[in-house]
């Protein structure tokens, strides 16, 4: 009996560390395909639970016209207990959609004050930098956006830029290398070489 407690005990504690570790990708229409379904697909083959979560409704279009069905809604995503990281694709359309998104608003600050990693791309930093998550932080956007990006310190030219637990992507052309920063920040180096070998990634 107490073999089977301590098995117990032991699974219940993998399956409270798995719930745990859950990755959030916000999607509202227009955002950009590069840079949610890249970073996705990357953590995916790292073995990372991620979901996608549509703003408003499962389906959602990007700027390019392609539709993707979304694993849950902005309702079923609101509290970030069990969130390692949230990730904010570009693309002005998306952008505007989570900016205008009370909830969406609300998990960016939550996950912030709760320590996740937050992740965002080419005009994403953008929201983050309205919401104070970037004062005095180094961070990258998409060029010409730098004015909206409030007292971070912009790093002109960069593809990916990592402080303290805020990575932040230039735009679509740094999608392979902003995925793999968050594969290596949400699994680990190991994990993170594994994936660039396995996708011939020479950068």
């Amino acid at each position: 009996m107490e073999t089977t407690g301590q098995y117990t005990g032991a699974a219940a504690s993998r399956k409270k560390q798995e719930e745990m570790n859950m990755i959030y990708i916000l999607l509202g229409n227009g955002f950009e395909e590069a840079e949610a379904l890249v970073p996705l697909d990357l953590l995916r083959r790292a073995g990372a639970q991620v979901k996608l979560v549509g703003l408003d409704g499962l389906e959602v279009t990007g700027s390019h016209g392609v539709t993707v069905k979304a694993d849950i809604t902005m309702d079923e995503a609101h509290d970030p207990e069990d969130m390692e990281m949230l990730v904010l694709p570009g693309g002005l359309g998306g952008v505007e959609a989570i900016q205008k998104n009370l909830f969406a608003l609300a998990l960016i600050q939550k996950a912030y004050d709760r320590g996740c990693w937050l992740c965002a791309i080419c005009a994403a930093p953008t929201v983050l930098a309205r919401a104070g998550c970037l004062d005095r932080r180094k961070a990258v956007c998409y060029p010409g956006m730098e004015d909206e990006m409030g007292s971070a310190v912009v790093q002109k030219g960069a593809q990916v830029v990592t402080d303290g637990r805020i990575i932040t992507g230039e735009a679509a052309g740094s999608a392979f290398e902003f995925g793999l920063r968050l594969v290596e920040a949400a699994c680990g180096r190991q994990a993170m070489e594994r994936v660039r070998n396995a996708v011939h990634f020479h950068h």
